[in-house]
């Protein structure tokens, strides 16, 4: 069984790049493979490994500059979720666009996965998916809101065209790990909303802490890995990826006949000209002689 690791801390890096190389060789050494995002507000990312080896990568981590403190959540997966290890640069380590926004100067009020239905639910509050479209579109709180966002950098702006739906309203936000609402509270609290709330650990702790028979959760929660969704006591759910553009797909998608493995889906059939769907076959391909030959290819 491995462990599966999701992590974010700011913090201020005055260097992000310093950092880089150490933690790839960490992480190689440990044969640890996943994804973390270097950026002057901090780290982010998502790493497997078994359980000693994932113990000893998150050491490396708080020993980083201010980082002691880190937080993260875990979930076991049977198989490696990753292909490789990639550690890299960004300016955000979650893109919203915001520079005055700063998640060290204030977030909104934390809430446990244990007291998160009775705030939901009350009638004076208003509740905000803040997570991109296609991953709302698996699973989402009962009553939420989906602003139908692609990205995270669109929210500043669909809240400044839907704020005066919320005048008298307390407002409480969650997404996947809580990263985001960090982000999202703190934006909100600069636009002058006084109760903002937002869901401590994200959907993830929800999923692991709070019993289904008692879970106001429906559907699967999107991961950034090739589970794809997980559902209540974080168990992989049966979503697979359509690998021209990263959607999730449930059993009944994959058997729409627009579903081509490795090519294209009802989602994407009209984004690809022929030539892209083309290389895509033969990505498909690729990876079909890779599992015959009993290895794995770089583009899974």
């Amino acid at each position: 069984m491995l462990i599966v690791a999701a992590l974010y801390h700011f913090t201020r890096f005055p260097d992000p790049a310093a950092h880089r190389a150490p933690l790839a060789r960490q992480a190689c050494a440990l044969s640890v493979k996943g994804s973390l995002l270097l950026a002057p507000e901090g780290i982010n990312g998502t790493i497997a490994g078994t359980r000693a080896a994932i113990d000893a990568m998150l050491d490396t981590i708080r020993a980083l500059p201010g980082c002691t403190d880190l937080d993260w959540k875990e979930s076991p997966a049977e198989t490696m979720p990753f292909g490789r290890m990639k550690v890299r640069l960004k300016r955000e380590i979650v893109t919203m666009g915001q520079p005055d926004v700063d998640p060290r100067a204030g977030v909104g009020h934390y809430v446990t996965p244990a007291e998160w239905n009775e705030l939901i639910t009350a009638p004076d509050v208003a509740v905000i998916d803040t997570r991109n479209d296609y991953e709302v579109a698996i699973g989402t709180f009962d009553g939420a809101i989906d602003p139908g966002t692609r990205s995270f950098r669109d929210f500043p702006a669909w809240w400044q065209a839907n704020r005066h739906r919320f005048h008298n309203k307390r407002i409480a936000m969650f997404c996947t790990g809580g990263i985001r609402c960090e982000k999202s509270t703190n934006y909100l609290l600069g636009q002058g909303v006084e109760e903002v709330f937002h869901l401590k650990g994200g959907i993830l702790k929800y999923l692991e802490e709070v019993p289904q028979d008692e879970s106001l959760w429906r559907g699967g929660c999107f991961v950034f890995d090739q589970r794809v969704s997980v559902g209540h006591g974080l168990v992989p759910g049966d979503h697979t990826m359509c690998h021209a553009c990263r959607r999730p797909l449930d059993p009944a998608d994959r058997a729409r006949p627009e579903y081509e493995e490795g090519v294209s889906c009802h989602h994407c059939l009209t984004e690809f000209d022929d030539a892209r769907r083309a290389r895509f076959r033969e990505r498909q391909r690729q990876i079909a002689l890779a599992t015959a030959r009993g290895t794995r290819h770089l583009g899974q």
